[in-house]
Formats: structure tokens, C-alpha cells, sequence
């Protein structure tokens, strides 16, 4: 009977440090007030890059409520760093089929996204850099967006 009891103990210490194994060098959600994302609030975040010979992948957490009324999201990028002239990218991320079900994985009242902004990307030295996103859709604010954040982490 001990031994049982060891096994399920040990099988459960297991899974609690799989679970806690996220390598992410930074991985943000900040809410954003009233759900209306406006063009003067960008989201911002701050990584440290040790090793500039890895690649990264660069991704966007974003949660929107069901009353958001676009199928997709426009927004603006900047790199900002050592070695790095902010040159701002304007790119496109689907939200919903042409039927209209989101893509994202409902929980609740949110629909949750994480998605690529750049994959395998090798910042150009050492150092720390700071991402900025931007809402860059016609309406401002941009109503029903509830978080946004940035997640960088080793590409695999």
C-alpha cells in the first residue's frame, strides 16, 4: 500500500513540474481599460537577450469579447534595440472564419489568441529590446479588446 501511495505522489510532482517548465523569456497580458484599445496606449514589454545567435519566436496574446465586430485585427509593430532602427510593420491577423466562428479558443466571455508576429527571428546583438504594438485599425478606440500582451520565447 506504501508503495502505491509513492507512485501516485511522485506521478503528480511529475506533472507539476512539466507544468512549470515555460522557457519564455517574456510572456505579458495587460488589460486594457474599459475594453476600448485606443492608438495613444500602446502595449509595450521589455526582453533581454543573452545569446543573439539563437533565433526567437515573437508572439501576440490577445483576448477579445464576442462583440468584437471585425473578422480580423490591423496593427503596428516596432523592434526596439541595440543595432535597430524602429522601422514600424503593419500586418494583419485573422480573428474568424468567413462564417463568422472565431478562431481563438473561447473560455467564458473571451476568445484568446496566440499569434506569430515573427517566427525564428535572431536579434541583431546582445542586449535589451523593447517591443511595441499598436492598434492600427480604423476605429479608435477599438472596442471589446480585453488583453494584449507579448511573448517571446527560444525557437524550437
Amino acid at each position: 500500500m506504501k508503495r502505491a501511495v509513492k507512485l501516485i505522489f511522485i506521478g503528480v510532482v511529475v506533472a507539476v513540474l512539466q507544468s512549470c517548465n515555460d522557457n519564455a523569456l517574456v510572456n505579458t497580458f495587460e488589460t486594457i481599460p474599459n475594453q476600448n484599445w485606443s492608438y495613444v496606449n500602446p502595449i509595450k514589454a521589455k526582453v533581454e537577450i543573452t545569446d543573439s545567435t539563437k533565433p526567437y519566436n515573437i508572439y501576440l496574446n490577445f483576448r477579445h469579447t464576442p462583440d468584437y465586430n471585425y473578422s480580423n485585427i490591423w496593427l503596428r509593430f516596432h523592434l526596439l534595440g541595440p543595432k535597430l532602427k524602429d522601422l514600424p510593420e503593419r500586418k494583419e491577423f485573422e480573428l474568424a472564419l468567413a462564417d463568422g466562428a472565431w478562431l481563438g479558443k473561447g473560455s467564458g466571455n473571451l476568445y484568446n489568441y496566440q499569434l506569430i508576429y515573427k517566427e525564428g527571428y535572431k536579434f541583431p546583438s546582445a542586449g535589451t529590446y523593447t517591443i511595441v504594438v499598436e492598434q492600427n485599425m480604423r476605429d479608435n478606440p477599438l472596442k471589446n479588446i480585453s488583453d494584449v500582451g507579448i511573448r517571446v520565447e527560444p525557437a524550437n
